[in-house]
């Protein structure tokens, strides 16, 4: 009892120091630092804080002419457009409306009001009384306005900075379909969303990340379709990060993920906003950060792996075939090397003998056995392939393709390999390539299963599978299974699985993911021809 008391004391700890953490970092400075009614405290305050920077820019000036009111403003050189400044708070204020509101008449009794509703030309304006919203919306590109006389001040949005335009993601290349991806700007990328899903149940919540960098990130769903109970976990798991900065989606990832041991990943992501519209609409929920075109999509399972957005683009015929050679890829890219192995050290009986003594001979002088040998390979293959991906896109082309032919012919030459090998570490490679998704947990599972194999032959290997089999089965993305839906299988999930249904078929949401309306369409949503003997048709 004692016992049990204790550790609920200890987790009541646990939630009043992550309340604390989280209210921690979303402040700038401490509390005491106020928002004063004389505006020469305000100035002095932001310039004791922000004036070591020579990109911030305070501008001061007064407010009519023949009873000059005090106020300034302050930005970010770089991130607000001077002249929507210029234009919409400069001029508005000492120019054109401030002259009607209050020069030539009594000073307004509310001076600060009547800037806010009837003055300012702006379409973002807010007001606050806290030192920390001040420099939120600084450090964010917007500009705060201080009057003299008011304890309050205007945080008016007028952010612009330079951005990266909306082009084709080079990660997920299409044959059919938008061509359009997501940029390094969060608005972008919400604004691309809203573009595919206009409806007022598309839900966009904020967050702020990282206690030195408060990076913007965003969370969106479908209310209605989404389990709720995935969407509080989201939340809940969002704001128990505590840490300096969040720089890129996979910082994200790393800290909110269910199994965070495991060489499989169980969060989502994509450049294209096709793709995460349609995972939205089956209920999934998306995380969109700052700075970084990749967003995340929770839960992820593994069939996500074998689909791409063009199968639901195309007939569903070839798109079927296409899936189960991804599939095949899987067994190919994982087994090969492996199965090479055990046959080449215990199990020569079974490789017929024209091909046992075709590999005899092209290993012989080979002073490497089987097993190290693919190893080499496998390793070699790795390191073309990064070297590719880390130079420059013209220089690592080239260095990929002709390297991988260099070596792989100079190798055989020189008897360091052996030619089957060479052959099987290049359709080991290509295949890996077909499901990306999978790359980085199959290098591992590979290895994994090539030692087996290099110690136990063929029964090794279907140990090794069993092993990696129920660790899939084990895992859960945001409590919703891995497999699925395989393990646990649900039949009516198996029409968008390995296989992808006419869409006039897929009545269903997933059922483990949508919990609240699952219903897609109506049953009878089949094509029908035209009823000639009722005057439809042609004549």
């Amino acid at each position: 009892m004692f016992k049990r008391i204790k550790n609920q004391i200890k987790y009541m700890n646990y939630l009043q120091q992550s309340q604390k953490s989280k209210n921690k970092k979303e402040r700038y400075v401490d509390d005491e630092c106020i928002i004063y009614k004389k505006i020469e405290a305000n100035l002095s305050s932001l310039k004791k804080i922000l004036g070591a920077s020579n990109d911030i820019v305070f501008r001061e000036f007064n407010i009519g002419k023949s009873k000059p009111t005090k106020a300034f403003i302050c930005f970010v050189d770089g991130m607000v457009d001077k002249n929507t400044i210029n234009q919409n708070i400069l001029k508005s204020l000492t120019l054109e409306a401030a002259n009607t509101y209050y020069d030539n008449k009594d000073k307004p009794t509310n001076l600060f009001m009547t800037v806010k509703e009837s003055i300012l030309s702006a379409a973002e304006v807010s007001e606050t009384t806290s030192f920390n919203d001040v420099l939120d919306g600084i450090m964010s590109g917007a500009t705060p306005l201080f009057i003299d006389g008011y304890d309050r001040a205007l945080i008016i949005g007028l952010r612009e900075w330079p951005s990266r335009g909306v082009e084709e993601p080079d990660t997920e290349a299409t044959v059919r379909g938008p061509r359009e991806g997501f940029t390094e700007t969060l608005r972008t990328n919400t604004t691309l969303l809203r573009r595919k899903i206009k409806t007022p149940n598309f839900i966009i919540e904020s967050f702020k990340l990282g206690k030195q960098t408060h990076t913007d990130v965003c969370i969106a769903y479908m209310n209605g379709i989404a389990d709720l109970k995935i969407v509080e976990e989201v939340r809940r798991r969002l704001n128990r990060i505590d840490t300096d900065s969040i720089l890129e989606s996979g910082y994200i990832e790393q800290f909110i993920e269910d199994n965070p041991f495991s060489l499989v990943a169980t969060v989502g992501n994509s450049e294209k906003p096709d793709r995460v519209a349609a995972k939205l609409l089956e209920g999934r929920v998306a995380i969109l950060c700052d700075g970084t075109p990749f967003v995340l999509t929770v839960p992820c399972l593994f069939v996500e792996a074998i689909q791409a957005t063009e199968d639901y683009y195309a007939r569903p015929y070839l798109s079927s075939l296409l899936r189960i050679l991804r599939l095949g890829a899987v067994f190919v890219t994982l087994m090969t090397p492996a199965v090479y192995v055990a046959l080449a050290t215990f199990h020569q009986e079974m490789i017929p003998t024209v091909l046992l003594i075709t590999a005899a001979a092209a290993r012989e002088g080979i002073p490497f056995p089987a097993f190290i040998e693919a190893l080499l390979m496998g390793v070699v293959f790795e390191m073309l392939r990064e070297s590719g991906v880390r130079m420059p896109r013209p220089i690592g082309q080239a260095v990929s393709i002709v390297g991988a032919l260099v070596i792989g012919e100079a190798a055989v030459q020189a008897g360091i390999a052996s030619a089957p090998v060479v052959i099987i570490a290049a359709i080991t490679g290509i295949s890996s390539f077909i499901v990306p998704a999978l790359i980085d947990s199959i290098i591992y599972f590979r290895l994994f299963l090539l030692i087996l194999s290099a110690s136990f032959g063929l029964y090794g290997i279907v140990v090794g599978m069993m092993v990696i089999l129920a660790h899939l089965c084990s895992l859960r993305s945001f409590g919703v299974p891995y497999l699925t839906p395989f393990a646990p299988t649900v039949w009516k999930d198996l029409k968008d699985s390995f296989i992808r249904a006419p869409l006039w078929l897929m009545q269903w949401r997933p059922k483990l993911i949508t919990r609240e309306k699952s219903i897609r369409q109506e049953a009878d949503a089949r094509p029908k021809k035209p009823d000639s003997d009722k005057g439809g048709g042609y004549s």
